[in-house]
């Protein structure tokens, strides 16, 4: 549970800030998704499914600057797609450094090794390179043969340049507790920090089989834990985070903890569920019905127990109960007795499935854009075109 010390003090600090001032929902970390395009086509990923007229579309970096101080999260974390693809990420990640925000830029790393003159070694910048097991299991999970190699050796550059380097893993159902744990060992001997997270049943993902629920979540995290006692996996979560995981603690979803801005605008609820969209981070705040999403209030959040939503709620718990959290930390994670009681389903309400007409609201409107930007081309070549014209009477 090693988050340098550095970062944990400026986060701590931030939360303690918002806790004075009486905030009771405030931003922790902006998932900042600059484009969708990505280089690869993993089988869990419901992020990618896009016509090419979405998938060509860039957030520039100012727009990017914009977001991150309309949202004032201390933290921002840059998934996609595949960011790397972005032809403005160097400057993108420059920008968000000078403005002290801490930035995990996550990427398959494909492109990583090549790309990495883009960006300078800094204690705000973090690699986050995406690797779901090991070389067999991240390769079908990618659908790609010979990306677990190439992303093990991209890892091994950036940290021999002087880079602080993570890895991210998505965990699905049929992955074994005790493959999950060689893996763990693996980051331990490569030097890298770890950060896990079951995946979450996007709609349109390809595969729908694998998607954990919430109980098969909290055995196979607690049977991965206790295979890792004594070891040192440098998890780069909150205790409390992984206690929850583990099923000992009931914590309800926070997402505005982890705003979502992407190519559409502000993304409502969460990163994960597109259910509407907004122009600025303060209509996000002020128009989203918060009280109706959450485990027990709607049915697409029923199996979630994904970070984006109990991340930011284990940071505020573990800042109300220090004890609570310092009990985890010098005790260790519960894998044996109760878990915590469960969340009532039984009042939740029916899912929507408006993803699709929202993708079409937002094709409509690129295309709108598109024909403007035509017809504002055409116009001014006309008038370039005029003018000599115009010159040439002139001097007969």
């Amino acid at each position: 549970m090693a988050i340098p010390f550095f970062k944990e003090i400026k986060i701590g600090s931030y939360l303690m800030k918002q806790k004075l001032l009486g905030r009771k929902r405030y931003p922790l970390v902006l998932m900042l998704e600059p484009l969708f395009r990505c280089n690869l086509a993993c089988v869990g990923c419901g992020k990618i499914d896009y016509p090419d007229a979405i998938l060509n579309r860039r957030m520039t970096a100012q727009e990017c600057w914009d977001a991150a101080e309309e949202c004032g999260a201390p933290m921002v974390a840059i998934p996609g797609g595949e960011p790397l693809i972005h032809k403005e990420i160097g400057e993108i990640v420059r920008g968000l450094v000078e403005r002290k925000k801490f930035v995990s830029l996550c990427t398959n790393a494909l492109l990583l090794e090549k790309k990495l003159d883009l960006f300078e070694p800094s204690p705000y910048l973090f690699f986050s390179v995406h690797l779901d097991g090991l070389k067999d299991h991240h390769d079908k999970a990618v659908s790609q043969k010979g990306v677990f190699d190439r992303a093990v050796s991209a890892i091994k550059a950036a940290k021999a340049r002087g880079f602080t380097v993570n890895v991210n893993a998505t965990i699905f159902d049929g992955h074994a507790a005790e493959d999950i744990a060689k893996f763990l060992d693996f980051t331990t001997e490569l030097g890298v920090g770890v950060s896990m997270s079951p995946g979450y049943a996007y709609e349109r993902a390809p595969d729908q089989e694998h998607f954990l629920n919430r109980t098969k979540t909290k055995k196979l995290f607690r049977d991965v834990f206790a295979l890792g006692k004594g070891k040192k996996w440098n998890f780069m979560h909150s205790g409390l985070f992984l206690d929850f995981l583990a099923g000992n603690q009931n914590f309800e979803c926070e997402p505005w903890g982890m705003p979502a801005r992407n190519i559409f605008g502000w993304q409502k609820p969460c990163y994960l569920l597109g259910e509407g969209y907004t122009k600025t981070f303060k209509e996000l705040m002020d128009t989203t019905d918060w009280d109706t999403y959450g485990t027990g209030k709607y049915e697409k959040c029923a199996d979630c127990m994904a970070h984006c939503g109990y991340e930011p709620t284990a940071a505020n718990a573990a800042v109300s109960n220090p004890l609570k959290a310092l009990k985890v930390s010098l005790f260790g994670i519960k894998t044996e007795g109760p878990m915590a009681p469960e969340i009532d389903l039984s009042k939740q309400r029916p899912a929507q499935y408006v993803f699709s007409s929202e993708v079409q609201k937002r094709l409509s409107e690129i295309r709108a854009d598109e024909a403007k930007a035509a017809e504002a081309k055409a116009a001014a070549l006309a008038a370039a075109q005029t003018v000599p014209a115009n010159n040439a009477s002139t001097a007969a």
